[in-house]
């Protein structure tokens, strides 16, 4: 057997690296940092560096670039080795550990085009991106620290996702490599369709549903400036974190098929500016969230203050996020694990959503319980084909979906005697919902109308558009509007009962819902069925009411 060839030179592809720590997207060794450590982290930078442009080289073969990484890993046991950005990494002596396990990751790029799904991907980001944010935190003294290196994990995941998805079409044409689940994209018609530039409507649901995976690592990631026993350190994680976040929003206004999207000076400006502060706590975070889904529940909101509004703002944030998962451009598949996720996060808290809502369970005694139905509802809408069987399967799934929301609300209001009737309310606005969403559903290939009813009408089974196009189905929609318009007359009737101001929001959120409502049976059921909207007038209406100025007539 042949002896390795002996290491005497830099094994880098070429004199200039492909980056520099002052072109990244995400500066490891930025001048934030102590100049000692900074230095340390420049030998880590400088070695993973060049291992990063040998698995990248689109001139190297696959067995070229598996022997140059593998020849750098047998120099990092070499104190004596004469590569240069190893014998610097030994000389300061740090991230031996961390660039080993880097060097698997970029031996995985010598071969590997191709991701099945996204915990490929994770596993990837793991080996690739986690083991920087680990060796800055051990430099600086907390190694140790589980809360913090969980924290750093979030953020160097994110952090690569987003380099990714900056970088699919490069990616694709240099290496014929693409981070993007191949599951993923066939939501979009498969690999050409995905980067075809008449496709961008798919491609923006799959890149939308890639980016709220980043923006939960991201979530994760918030809390890392304030657990960390450096000032230097938890700022530059700071202005990291803003730079992420700018990056995000950036993608999700902008294509990165037809060009590269990327951070401006400004938005480095800004993400520095925000850093000194150590950046937003967890609540403002979830109330811009609030603010960005633009929902009219926001209206019946405004009527709350102080931490009842925090409360109500966590618990919408958390069943906007599930919904989101259930109603993303993913595979069912893994769709499944996500809500699992946030099964584990409702016991153990990770992140600014899970640790908002957590607020709300021990402030206002949120009921586990009705967190875990609202996923069990978003399990439901997360089938690839949706049928309900029985009027007993809708009136359950209801009760999850937002029987859950209004038993949760009515506790946040300081009215839990109120529980009956915040669920009956639910109930009542989930059928407006259904009857309002039944054509946008169906191109989603959910029918909730149930099977019994459908069949009871002649109706059969098929594609969900043929179902709700039958001539029998605008009956059965009438039918469950009336069971609809039942439901807000005993809301406004059962309504008195309580106390007007602590159910203030529910009655706010009942006059817009019942509004839209009155729309649909104007509308009719049969024919073209367009979707009614509040109007502006009506949601400034509803934010006058939540104000306690008017009342629902």
């Amino acid at each position: 057997m042949n002896a390795p060839a002996p290491v005497t030179a830099s094994l880098a592809v070429s004199a200039t690296p492909t980056r520099d720590h002052d072109t990244e997207n995400f500066p490891t060794a930025s001048l934030l940092l102590a100049k000692p450590l900074r230095a340390k982290v420049m030998a880590f930078y400088r070695f993973v560096r060049v291992a990063d442009d040998i698995g990248d080289s689109p001139d190297l073969p696959a067995e070229e670039k598996i022997r140059r990484l593998d020849a750098m890993e047998r120099a990092l046991d070499d104190p004596g080795t004469a590569l240069p950005e190893a014998a610097a990494m030994h000389r300061a002596e740090v991230g031996v550990a961390e660039a080993r396990l880097m060097l698997s990751a970029f031996r995985q790029d010598a071969v590997k085009t191709r991701y099945a799904d996204w915990a490929e991907l994770e596993d990837y980001c793991r080996r690739s991106a986690d083991p920087v944010g680990r060796m800055l935190l051990r430099l600086h003294g907390d190694g140790g620290n589980a809360a913090a290196n969980a924290a750093a994990d979030g953020l160097c995941t994110a952090l690569q996702v987003l380099n990714h998805l900056q970088d699919l079409v490069p990616d694709r044409a240099a290496l014929d490599r693409i981070y993007l689940p191949e599951p993923w994209m066939a939501i979009a018609g498969g690999e050409q369709a995905f980067f075809d530039p008449a496709n961008a409507g798919r491609r923006r649901e799959v890149l939308d549903a890639a980016l709220d995976r980043v923006e939960e690592e991201l979530d994760r990631a918030s809390a890392l400036p304030r657990l960390l026993r450096s000032r230097r350190l938890a700022i530059q994680s700071a202005m990291t974190i803003g730079c992420a976040r700018r990056l995000l929003a950036r993608l999700r206004r902008a294509d990165p098929v037809p060009g590269r999207v990327a951070l401006t000076k400004a938005d480095v400006a800004r993400a520095l500016a925000g850093a000194f502060s150590l950046g937003p706590r967890d609540a403002p975070v979830v109330a811009s969230r609030v603010s960005r889904a633009g929902s009219s529940f926001a209206c019946g909101m405004a009527a709350l203050k102080g931490g009842r509004r925090r409360a109500l703002w966590g618990v919408y944030a958390f069943c906007r996020s599930v919904d989101d998962i259930a109603d993303g451009a993913m595979p069912e598949a893994e769709k499944r694990r996500f809500l699992a996720d946030w099964r584990r996060k409702l016991v153990a808290p990770d992140c600014v959503l899970s640790r908002e809502l957590a607020f709300a369970r021990e402030a206002y005694g949120v009921p586990l319980s009705e967190c875990e139905a609202m996923i069990a509802g978003m399990e439901t809408d997360s089938a690839d084909r949706l049928r309900l069987a029985t009027e007993a399967d809708l009136d359950l799934y209801c009760r999850q979906v937002a029987g859950s929301v209004g038993a949760m609300s009515v506790r946040i209001f300081g009215a839990p005697e109120a529980e009956g009737f915040g669920l009956a309310l639910g109930h009542t606005f989930q059928l407006t919902n259904i009857l309002r969403d039944v054509d946008e559903d169906a191109l989603r290939e959910r029918v909730y109308i149930p099977r019994d009813l459908l069949d009871a009408a002649g109706i059969p089974d098929g594609p969900a558009t043929e179902i709700v196009a039958h001539p029998a189905f605008a009956a059965i929609c009438a039918r469950l509007g009336e069971r609809a318009a039942e439901g807000f007359a005993a809301a406004e009737r059962d309504i008195r009962a309580y106390d007007p101001q602590a159910l203030l929001p529910a009655a706010v959120m009942m006059w817009g819902y019942k509004r839209l409502m009155d729309r649909l049976v104007r509308r009719g059921w049969a024919g073209a069925r367009p979707r009614p909207k509040l109007t502006k007038g009506e949601k400034l209406r509803m934010a006058w009411m939540a104000l306690g100025f008017g009342r629902a007539p």
